[in-house]
């Protein structure tokens, strides 16, 4: 009780504000304030059968996914690439916390939390690692398993070799540029485990296609995909 009204007495003088739009969030509200959780554009694929969600087809011949997962779609200039530039590249490893808590929850009330043994994020190379500071993916990766709830591992996967970024590529090129650049450093972590691969934004799927593939290589029983976001 005395916590609360501590919690509520400090939010008077330094509000929270809403990881999309900055307004104050009021009692009640947390990360995202009402209007954006309404406003935000939701896929729902978690919710179609695996033959009606479109970005299953993505991966259709080439990887074989349970499930292809993405909570948001990407809107240049809208809220949602604002959130992930302040993920990506503002230090703000909490949107990709909050996110994945959100999203987690959401799954789990469709009932696929006891599918996942193992949640995976796409790894960086050390180089950018060391730059940046952290790795976005594992942000949302460490909500999802709090909310789902699921063990993750950050070390199960490696990125070997440092890349250009995939910005501007085709889809062959972005293939290529990834192709072989990641391996499973932790084996016995993954094999004869359903792993939910995750990242930040689904757009050709390369880079996704690319780690499944080294994943179920390595062992793993089956694999889906999970991210913030989809570029359609």
């Amino acid at each position: 009780m005395l916590r609360a009204c501590l919690t509520d007495f400090l939010a008077l003088f330094f509000p929270q504000a809403c990881l999309a739009c900055q307004a104050a969030l009021v009692a009640g509200e947390q990360h995202l304030c009402t209007m954006c959780r309404a406003e935000l554009p939701y896929t729902n694929y978690h919710q179609l059968p695996a033959a009606h969600n479109p970005l299953s087809r993505r991966f259709w011949g080439k990887l074989p996914v349970t499930h292809t997962l993405s909570y948001l779609r990407f809107l240049r200039h809208g809220q949602v690439q604002h959130l992930l530039h302040q993920l990506k590249y503002q230090g703000q490893q909490d949107v990709g916390k909050a996110l994945g808590q959100l999203y987690g929850a959401e799954l789990a009330t469709a009932g696929l939390s006891p599918e996942f043994d193992l949640i995976v994020p796409v790894p960086l190379h050390r180089r950018k690692l060391a730059r940046r500071g952290y790795n976005q993916a594992d942000a949302f990766a460490a909500g999802l398993a709090t909310a789902l709830p699921c063990s993750w591992s950050a070390t199960a996967l490696r990125r070997t070799e440092h890349t250009a970024s995939q910005t501007r590529k085709s889809r062959t090129e972005r293939w290529q540029n990834v192709a072989t650049v990641f391996e499973v450093a932790q084996p016995q972590e993954v094999v004869g485990r359903h792993i939910l691969l995750v990242d930040d934004v689904l757009t050709t799927g390369a880079t996704l296609e690319a780690c499944g593939a080294a994943l179920l290589a390595a062992g793993a029983r089956q694999l889906s995909i999970a991210t913030i976001a989809c570029a359609e």
